[in-house]
Parts: C-alpha cells; structure tokens; sequence
C-alpha cells in the first residue's frame, strides 16, 4: 500500500521520469487517460516527484471533464438494502467496518439516518501521516514567496484546464483549509488511499455513475478548539447535485479535539435557513437544528484517525467545538459528485 513508501525523487532518474511523462501524455492525446492516469500512478508509488504528482492532476482534470461531456441522462442511486446494524453506544448512527460496506448498506443508513460511519477506512498510521501532511501544507503555504512552488509538493497551486477557474482560496484558508488539489503530494496520497479502501466502485455503485471530485469541495482541514461551528446543508449552495461526502478524520476527534455535531436523521428537503440570528442566509439556528433533530437529538460522534463519515448534501451538520478541547482536528473532506448532478461553476477532477 502507498503509505509509508519510502520513495522520493532519488529513486528514479529525472531522464527516466521525463520519459514516463512524456508516454502517458502520448496516451492522453490519443484519447486512453485512464491508461495515462494509472501508468503515471505506479510510477509514483515507485519514487515521488512533484513533476509526476502535477501530470496526474492535470490528467485527472481532464478525465473529469470528460466525464461531464459524457454523463449519463438519468442514472439510478443504489437501491437501499440489507440488514443495517442498531445504532449503539455514543454516536447513535450506524457503524459498519470497510469489509462490510456496500452500496445497498450506504444508501438505507442514509435514507434513514443520513449518514453512515465507516470505522477504519484507512488504517490509523496512514491518516496520522497525512494529518502531518496537513501541517506541512499550512506551514509552506504561509511561507512561500507569491509565485513559487514548493518543490516537495505540499503546497503548488492548481491551475485547472482552460477556462475552468478556482477562485474562493482565501475563504478556504479563512475556515482552517487548504485545497486538497493545491497539495499535489496530499491529494495523491488521499486518492490512493480511498482507492485502496474500495471507494472507487462503492461510490460508483451508489451514485450509479462514475464520479468526480469537485477541486473546490475537497478540502484538507485543520479545527482549533475555539472554532465556531454553523449549522448547515451543503445542497443549500451546490444546487440540485447527486452527492456524496467522504468526511475522513486524520486525529482523534470529539472528545480532546473538535468533531462534527449532527443530526442523525434523514431530512428530505432543507430546514429553514436564514433565521434567529444567524450571520449567512444559508445557516440554519440552533433552535432549528434541534427540532429538526426531535427525539434523537444532537449528537457529537467521537472519530479516531481513519474514520469516516460519509453522507449527503441534506445532510444537516456543522463543526462540533469547545474552547476547552486541547488539541486542534485534521481531516479530509471530500464531496464526490456524479457528473449528471455535478456542481456548476466547479471544476471536475476524476477518481
């Protein structure tokens, strides 16, 4: 498995890393990107190098994009089945392992609670690696001079094809983000990562189409404890999306660092938002988050690293905080989209 690879740029000539690049370009231009996507993909399992983590973005761009010029017209969700576990313990929502999701589990605990919790999704080491990662990332990310790239990828702006643009990067950095796409290295490692743990036929399975990722809405996180949270459904500024969130905790989180407070139940539309002193027209108040939550209340699921949450954008949430907590929270969130329900205005990158 990718993490704790020792490779670098050491490992592999530069003329032979030039010539591998030049292939799978080859291949792009005469119309095999998946080709181009997986040769490109072992090539950097072998040695990483920025020039080859760079390449697959593009790459992985211009396959999104071909997947939303090819979307399907009315694909189906899975349908919802098997025989969920019972909600226990603190979380109240149910729990499955990866060997025990599937599409049918995902989309009934969906249906029911809105949302599902995935323990172990990666292994532990592997998302505490990448939770260092993410420091990495903030850190030269405040110190690169304006124009310059990092030459270990942690932190090389993306440039999306043409005339695809990504705008908002401050408001990203102002909510404890960075875009995952802009960590060249970070996003190579959460891709391979969820490819391992079987996403890429799950997902495709339950939206019924091949997704993408929006290169806006997937996004390294870091939560301080005195961070405020908002109550709020994503639906609300995405527009009629077919979705699915992958939120993955890098740190242990809900009890000694921020969480997520959420409600664990289905809400086929939105809650009203806008109301009783809320600062943006698309929070919902508290007081309407816990109606809308009734006899199952609140809750505030405690996440070690590698667990996962997946669900929705019905899904009512907001970041779960308390000024007491001692440590600050890293996680991934990633939003997958099928290209029939994709997101205008964002930019597609392929899975």
């Amino acid at each position: 498995m990718l993490f704790g690879r020792k490779g670098s740029r050491d490992d592999v000539a530069v003329a032979e890393i030039r010539t591998e690049v030049k292939s799978a370009r080859e291949l792009a231009d005469q119309g095999d990107l998946d080709a181009a996507i997986e040769s490109l993909t072992e090539v950097n399992r072998a040695g990483r190098t920025l020039e080859v983590e760079r390449e697959l973005r593009r790459l992985r761009n211009l396959a999104g994009l071909r997947l939303m010029a090819d979307a399907p017209e009315s694909p189906s969700y899975a349908q919802p089945g098997g025989e969920l576990p019972e909600p226990g313990g603190q979380s109240r929502i149910p729990e499955l392992t990866p060997d025990q999701l599937t599409s049918d589990l995902l989309r009934a605990s969906i249906l029911e609670y809105g949302c599902l919790l995935v323990r172990g999704l990666i292994p532990s080491d592997a998302a505490e690696r990448i939770a260092a990662g993410v420091d990495r990332a903030f850190d030269v990310r405040l110190r690169l001079p304006e124009g310059e790239s990092d030459p270990e990828g942690f932190y090389d702006e993306m440039e999306p094809e043409p005339p695809n643009e990504i705008e908002g990067r401050a408001w990203v950095q102002e909510g404890g983000g960075v875009l995952a796409v802009d960590s060249p290295r970070l996003f190579f490692e959460v891709v391979e990562g969820f490819r391992a743990a079987g996403l890429e036929t799950l997902i495709s399975d339950y939206l019924g189409e091949r997704p993408a990722i929006s290169a806006q809405k997937c996004t390294l996180r870091k939560a301080m404890p005195d961070v405020k949270g908002a109550w709020h459904q994503d639906g609300r500024f995405l527009g009629d999306v077919r979705s699915l969130n992958v939120w993955l905790s890098l740190s242990r989180c809900g009890d000694v660092a921020p969480s997520m407070d959420v409600v664990p139940r289905r809400l086929d539309d939105y809650a009203p938002a806008g109301t009783e002193g809320t600062v943006l027209d698309y929070q919902v108040a508290q007081a309407v988050a816990e109606r809308m939550a009734g006899e199952a209340g609140i809750v505030r699921p405690i996440f070690d690293p590698g667990d996962a949450l997946l669900f929705d954008h019905l899904f009512l949430h907001q970041t779960g905080s308390d000024p007491s907590m001692p440590n600050p929270r890293y996680a991934v969130e990633s939003w997958f989209f099928g290209p029939s329900g994709f997101p205008t205005e964002y930019v597609p990158i392929a899975f």
